[in-house]
């Protein structure tokens, strides 16, 4: 009679040092920077009736919750074996390809800030776009890493690229469909860093930056961008030239910012903020609300935490054992580096307004569980490398 085999669980002991393997300065740069964002987002909701409904705590609480699901997400994502996480890229990119469709069919997809980027749900948004960013990273990791696990010439190699290209080539269509710049700018920045660490030729990162080039110039031509986001490059080109129209956002963030000076004019103190004249300060333009009440020295941790994340992902990257880890790793840190240098640079004036949220600091659920999903991949991918 055949005896059924006990269940291998792991150690306790086990379980403990898995714990304090953990990358804990990535660790606590996020927890640092969503807390530094309840605060930031705290502040610039607390009075806007419009907004909470009478309760001043909605948004902070709001911040809370979702850091809390999101971290839940990335403990799974930190813990899942490597070999089950391979077989889920493709039902995590298929599921984002089914959102980014779903958001373009009429009465399904909402409409918000002239971009239909959003599924409405009874209790809550859900932006598709933000896992595609997700999707993209390991869907061309997958494929190139798998690929190039056999041997294969220089011609075999090209075509894997290319093929990878491919992946990432769908989510970029359907996004730029939506319209929504930003993220599409995000993906490319994704993109272009994996395929730049894959060893290809030189001349396939030329051919990249050629493409992008050529994308922008045909969704203008056909006119596939909204006019207010062609406005927003206009204004970016000429920032004083309509300083109560296309550059009123720009204009008023860089007052905030610069009314702060070093120290800060002190939380909940923020003339600007507190006045609502800076639109979306608790999304888009959360950056604003620390340049103002906690001056160049709070601003200037916000970021020194990303740079600290950055360098501890990249490091994460060179320490992976495999080509898929090192991949995975790579995107999501071109990924943290371009949308915090963009978001932080269109408050400064010195990048175009093109919506996107400041990693872990603005308010989001989309937004907050994709970034913790990433940062539990990046976990997930360390603890391997330790564990050998």
């Amino acid at each position: 009679m055949a005896t059924l085999s006990p269940i291998r669980t792991r150690p306790r002991a086990d379980r403990r040092s898995t714990v304090w393997q953990l990358d804990w300065i990535l660790v606590l740069g996020v927890v640092a920077l969503s807390s530094i964002g309840a605060l930031l987002i705290w502040s610039a909701t607390h009075n806007r009736e419009s907004l909470t409904e009478g309760n001043p705590h909605f948004f902070l609480l709001r911040h809370a919750m979702n850091f809390a699901i999101g971290l839940i997400l990335a403990v799974g994502a930190a813990v899942t074996d490597p070999r089950r996480l391979r077989l889920l890229a493709p039902v995590l990119y298929v599921g984002a390809i089914i959102g980014l469709i779903l958001v373009l069919v009429p009465g399904v997809g909402a409409v918000i800030n002239g971009s239909r980027s959003w599924i409405q749900l009874p209790f809550m948004s859900v932006q598709p776009s933000e896992f595609a960013k997700l999707a993209v990273i390991v869907g061309m990791a997958l494929l190139i890493a798998e690929k190039g696990e056999t041997d294969r010439n220089a011609t075999a190699r090209t075509i894997d690229i290319a093929q990878a290209v491919g992946v990432a080539a769908l989510p970029v269509l359907l996004v730029m469909l939506q319209p929504d710049l930003g993220t599409v700018m995000v993906l490319g920045s994704i993109v272009f860093g994996i395929i730049a660490v894959s060893g290809v030729p030189k001349r396939w990162m030329l051919g990249l930056i050629t493409a992008g080039v050529v994308v922008a110039a045909l969704a203008i031509q056909f006119q596939i961008l909204k006019t207010y986001q062609i406005d927003r490059f206009t204004a970016f080109a000429n920032p004083d030239g309509d300083l109560q129209g296309t550059g009123y956002n720009v204009n008023q963030a860089r007052i905030a910012i610069g009314n702060g000076g070093v120290f800060g004019q002190g939380l909940f103190h923020g003339s600007q903020t507190q006045n609502a004249f800076v639109p979306e300060q608790h999304t888009d333009f959360v950056f604003t609300v620390a340049g103002e009440e906690l001056g160049l020295i709070g601003a200037g941790a916000i970021i020194v935490l990303f740079a600290l994340i950055l360098f501890r992902g990249l490091r994460i990257a060179i320490n992976a054992r495999d080509a898929f880890g090192r991949l995975v790793a790579t995107g999501v840190v071109c990924w943290f580096a371009f949308q915090a240098f963009e978001n932080i640079g269109m408050t400064l004036g010195i990048m175009p307004v093109t919506g996107l949220p400041l990693p872990f600091v603005s308010y989001g659920g989309s937004s907050m569980f994709a970034g913790l999903l990433a940062v539990g991949l990046l976990q997930n991918i360390h603890l391997r490398s330790h564990s050998f």
